[in-house]
């Protein structure tokens, strides 16, 4: 416990103490006025907090809260010489103010220790000597020296060793990842294995521990709708309970029903009874341990008033690549026409030698030997079509169908859904230039190279699983072509997707599907963060993906999944489902208990501990409902 938690805990145990005396041990006291002053001990030993409280929100105007109504009841119950009865409802208030102390405590100790990411010091490299310094001193391209063991402080890249990373804090999966020179590391992760040099790629407050940090302690600040209810339930909730005490007190009397003192005890009651603090503190407590829970498994979501709508979300839009896919192209398959295979492949690779392009790299991946450069006379990008390139004395055609036509080489389409790289030789007369609109030459067809970007690995069984669990309907949006994005869409079950969208085209098709949706159902759209920051803004939920170390992901989603682990949207989707079923559980559970003793209080005779325990007890009971948060997975 805290120090103010052990101090509250001293005067709960004091007063206690105190109180039972005077209960147990008989004694005669000579005036009304002497037992009095004598509760009174044990009453201001555990009470004047609230008392103090109570007094100082009444001069600022913020009068009507729980301290007010713990007050004007045991205030009340003085009144009516119930000394016990007041010094009763101050203790097991405290009580009820203690154990919902040390669950918030727990709860936010669980988050800084899941997201425990803050190196202290870090190792800075400077004129050959290692020095130990905070990670806000080190400069951009300062190098830094990560021991095993110690957490990575910056963002960068490895410049000498190899080792092991964790990324457990980050990502909530325990398997490390092999890295070594030219591997990029981020702050947050751990160091196992070995030694390792590397170059600071970003400051301290660029950092993605930084960046994860401000998201997790930014959340609280969003809230739930629930939450916003029940704050503004509870400033007219408070004020009417208060008046239909005051109602309770004297209408009864004066109509001659009951006695002014039975009137009063029942009025203190009410009042009692009806304080709203089970709800105004069990609901944000579920949604902020559920926040807890998720960021302990690698998703972190921006505010409880996002994890209360994906509790209402059923249709869930995709980005293809980088999201369903790897948004790596490799090549999955070499047709040759009248050439060997590689013979295929090696012609392509030497075309395509100088190009940067994604597609030129996966053919460089593909092929085992070394590139013979010297066979190689001239290279030249034909914009929207290839290379063309003189290869040992002959002009080769690298490119897309619009190439092949071009040079009416005799192409064909592949059956497999992918991206094409046609090749075609001139023939070896033909050693000129021939990216000229007027040239006739004719090609010979050499045979295509398919490369494709490939699905990843779970993805199918995440999907069917989100179906499965939510009845989600599933769309995906895709820049690619419809015979790719068709293909993937397929293999997936996918159940509508629309292709070749710019970013603005995604953000149209997003509204349409906006419109046709059912009210009070939400929309969530998962992509990569990098490129589709207006669709995930746009969406009712922005979910970004696999994103350690992306700004954009992390300052366009609401919803921050650390891998490539499409699962991790179930287990979100999951929380989400269950907390809120936890705050209606509180809710409906504190709202009818307190009702039915209410009636009791009214119509019967309910002794004041009763009445407490549907004040403090019932608060309890919500807090620790609140707290199964922390299990949900």
């Amino acid at each position: 416990m805290t120090g103010k938690q052990k101090k509250l805990l001293v005067r709960i145990v004091s007063a206690a103490v105190l109180f039972a005396a005077l209960k147990l041990i008989p004694v005669k006291w000579p005036a009304w006025w002497a037992e009095a002053a004598a509760y009174l001990v044990p009453y201001l030993i555990v009470g004047y907090p609230v008392i103090l409280k109570a007094v100082k929100n009444i001069i600022r105007g913020q009068i009507f809260d729980e301290n007010f109504l713990m007050l004007l009841a045991t205030v009340g119950a003085y009144a009516v010489q119930e000394y016990s009865e007041a010094v009763f409802v101050m203790l097991f208030y405290q009580i009820g103010e203690l154990l919902e102390s040390i669950a918030v405590g727990k709860s936010r100790r669980s988050i800084a220790a899941a997201m425990d990411i803050r190196p202290d010091t870090a190792n800075v490299i400077r004129e050959g000597k290692i020095v130990t310094v905070s990670p806000e001193e080190i400069a951009l391209g300062e190098s830094i020296l990560i021991k095993p063991g110690e957490r990575v402080p910056l963002d960068g890249t490895i410049t000498d060793g190899s080792t092991t990373i964790n990324t457990v804090a980050l990502t909530g999966e325990s398997l490390p990842r092999d890295a070594r020179t030219g591997d990029r590391v981020v702050s947050g992760t751990v160091n196992m294995t070995g030694a390792i040099t590397v170059r600071v790629d970003r400051i301290y407050s660029e950092s993605t521990a930084s960046k994860i940090l401000q998201l997790v302690e930014e959340s609280s600040t969003r809230k739930a709708r629930s939450e916003g209810f029940i704050t503004r339930f509870a400033k007219y909730y408070t004020p009417v309970v208060v008046f239909l005490a005051v109602a309770v007190a004297l209408l009864p009397p004066l109509a001659g029903i009951i006695g002014w003192k039975e009137a009063l005890l029942k009025a203190l009651n009410f009042l009692v009874i009806s304080c709203p603090c089970a709800i105004i503190i069990s609901v944000p407590l579920a949604f902020f341990t559920a926040l807890g829970a998720s960021s302990r498994r690698g998703v972190l979501v921006k505010g409880s008033s996002y994890l209360e709508a994906l509790a209402f979300t059923d249709t869930f839009v995709f980005d293809k690549t980088g999201t369903l896919t790897e948004g790596s192209f490799r090549v999955t398959a070499i047709h040759p026409e009248t050439i060997s295979e590689k013979e295929l492949l090696e012609i392509a690779v030497m075309a395509e030698s100088c190009s940067e392009h994604p597609i030129s790299a996966s053919l460089r991946l593909a092929y085992d030997d070394e590139i013979d450069t010297s066979k190689i006379t001239f290279i030249n990008e034909i914009p929207g079509m290839g290379i063309e390139a003189c290869i040992n004395g002959r002009v080769v055609y690298v490119g897309n169908e619009k190439l092949m036509e071009k040079h009416h080489a005799g192409w064909h389409r592949c059956s497999l859904p992918g991206t094409t790289v046609h090749v075609a030789v001139m023939p070896s007369e033909h050693t000129g230039h021939c990216s000229e609109p007027s040239c006739d030459c004719r090609g010979e067809y050499m045979g295509h190279i398919l490369v494709s970007d490939s699905i990843k690995s779970g993805t199918k069984q995440a999907l069917d699983a989100l179906r499965k669990s939510v009845g989600a309907k599933t769309v995906m949006l895709s820049g690619d072509s419809e015979e790719v994005t068709g293909a993937v869409a397929a293999e997936l079950g996918i159940d509508e997707y629309h292709a070749s969208l710019l970013p603005d085209g995604k953000v149209s098709e997003l509204e349409k599907i906006l419109s046709l949706m059912k009210k009070n159902r939400k929309l969530a759209f998962v992509g990569d963060g990098i490129n589709d920051a207006p669709v995930l803004s746009r969406a009712d939920v922005g979910v970004a993906m696999g994103i350690i170390g992306s700004d954009a992901a992390i300052e366009a989603a609401d919803v921050v999944i650390m891998d490539d682990n499409l699962d991790k949207l179930n287990t979100a989707s999951s929380i989400a489902k269950k907390t809120r079923l936890i705050v209606i559980e509180n809710i409906v559970f504190s709202l009818a208990f307190k009702v039915a003793v209410m009636l009791f209080s009214i119509f019967g005779t309910c002794p004041m501990w009763l009445a407490e325990f549907a004040d403090v007890g019932v608060m309890v009971i919500a807090v620790l409902n609140s707290m199964r948060a922390a299990l949900l997975k």
